[in-house]
């Protein structure tokens, strides 16, 4: 018997994971795929928005701009790379110039900190390489860049770390509702729970019409496409480079990873879950969009181009609530932009909702709220001595692009939600993210992942299950 059960594993639902596990009481999170974070979570623009964009009043506008304060301190204590780089919404007009002032105001009601309306002059003193005729453009000092996965793995881990449970490759099948407790059938088992909530990313509708019988609302799922660029393209621009909003969305970036890359995108067209692949008309499209701001972009050096699903519903804002129609049963759905910087805020409200339902919080004596990564690339001479020397593994370099040794791959092995996957690696040490995609060390990889798992060769697989890379002997 549980007290709460989250079905998904996105950012929304490994940030309630652990802000539940501050908590005496038994929370766990079900994930159909083989790891957490590898939906919308693992595919976006991975920016901390300032909170100037949504609409004064709503949902969005609330946690966008609690999230962006919370983020940043969850970050250091989880360490997780994040940099406050600050945004700037350009305008390629003079109507647009007016466009900028109605988001200074929705900033200023929101509550976002230091926006400031800037002339053509300022804006190429900060950003030289934007295009020349860029006419102005609103500063957000408070936005910035992310590793998304990186932070929804480093919640999970420590919600684990602090006593949740995690169930992965449980697809929910089915919810009942008994005596006031609800039975969560994910084929093989059945979890019971009096709490349930609903943080399915683009499936949250379907998700919802289990518990609820008929959903109260729907989801239409629309994909984006991007362009990730090598690291000599990743010094372009300083800041998040934003387009003036249209209908469609916040239009097509350009920013800085905080791994030194350049991501470019995305478009909006309709999507289908689980479906995720790019287009030549979508890419030319972001391509075309993206230059009329910062025109110098050289996509020879893409190295990667890929697709991400936002969870669009026939609602305007966030859904944030338990059910009106299935009492204990809780929504977190339609999480589109800003979700990500939101995802904190919205799980330390639901956590407040919950109680107001009925649960029980006792903050736990002891809760563990640090965690340590260590990234061999960003050691100093000294400090990759003295690590070398307590850990050897760390002297072999196995992802050259990266700079990330063995003992980084086996330390991430054996945290407490191991990958099991070449990709499930990637996302926690970086391997595989540099020029070569992974095309030198991803067989080394995948060998360690077997060896330190027990598990045969043929059993580890690029990313989700049935991704198989080996499928069979060619010699005995």
């Amino acid at each position: 018997m549980y007290d709460v059960a989250i079905v998904g594993g996105g950012i929304c639902g490994c940030s309630l994971l652990y802000e539940l596990s501050k908590y005496n009481l038994k929370a766990v999170l079900i994930e159909k795929e083989n790891d957490v974070a590898i939906g919308t979570t693992k595919a976006n623009s991975a920016i901390v928005h300032a909170g100037y964009d949504p609409e004064n009043g709503t949902a969005m506008a609330k946690y966008n701009v609690e999230g962006n304060r919370m983020i940043k301190q969850l970050c250091e204590q989880l360490d997780v790379p994040y940099k406050q780089i600050g945004s700037l919404v350009v305008a390629l007009s003079e109507d647009q110039l007016e466009t900028l002032k109605v988001l200074k105001q929705r900033g200023d009601k929101n509550g976002v900190p230091d926006l400031k309306l800037l002339n053509h002059e300022e804006t190429l003193v900060l950003e030289p390489n934007l295009n020349p005729e860029v006419k102005g453009a609103l500063l957000a000092p408070t936005a910035g860049i992310i590793s998304p996965w990186e932070l929804a793995i480093a919640l999970a881990e420590t919600a684990v770390k602090n006593g949740a449970e995690v169930l992965l490759r449980s697809e929910v099948a089915e919810i009942q509702k008994e005596n006031g407790v609800f039975h969560v059938s994910t084929g093989d088992k059945t979890i019971q729970s009096r709490f349930v909530v609903n943080a399915a990313g683009v499936l949250a509708d379907k998700v919802s019409s289990l518990a609820e019988k008929v959903s109260s609302f729907t989801i239409s799922p629309s994909k984006g496409e991007y362009y990730l660029l090598d690291k000599n393209q990743g010094n372009i621009v300083s800041h998040v480079i934003f387009q003036c909003p249209t209908e469609l969305g916040k239009g097509v970036l350009v920013s800085p990873t905080v791994h030194g890359n350049l991501i470019v995108g995305p478009n909006a067209e309709k999507g289908e879950a689980g479906h995720t692949g790019t287009t030549a008309d979508g890419l030319d499209y972001v391509r075309k969009l993206s230059v009329l701001s910062v025109p110098g972009i050289s996509f020879r050096d893409s190295i990667r181009n890929f697709a991400g699903l936002r969870a669009n519903s026939n609602q305007d804002d966030f859904i944030v609530g338990e059910s009106k129609i299935q009492k204990g049963f809780f929504q977190i759905a339609g999480i589109k932009s800003p979700g990500l910087t939101a995802a904190p805020a919205i799980a330390a409200d639901m956590v407040r909702m919950l109680e107001d339902a009925g649960l029980e919080l006792n903050p736990k004596d002891y809760f563990v709220n640090t965690r340590k990564v260590y990234r061999f690339k960003h050691m100093d001479a000294a400090e990759r001595e003295q690590i070398i020397v307590q850990n050897p593994l760390y002297g072999r370099i196995v992802c050259r692009c990266e700079t990330v040794t063995e003992g980084e791959i086996v330390d991430a092995l054996h945290r407490p939600l191991p990958p099991v996957s070449v990709d499930g690696v990637k996302r926690r040490c970086g391997c595989g993210m540099g020029r070569c995609q992974g095309g030198f060390c991803g067989p080394r990889v995948q060998e360690i992942i077997a060896r330190e798992l027990g598990l045969p060769m043929e059993q580890i697989p690029l990313d989700r299950d049935g991704m198989n890379i080996i499928t069979g002997t060619t010699k005995q």
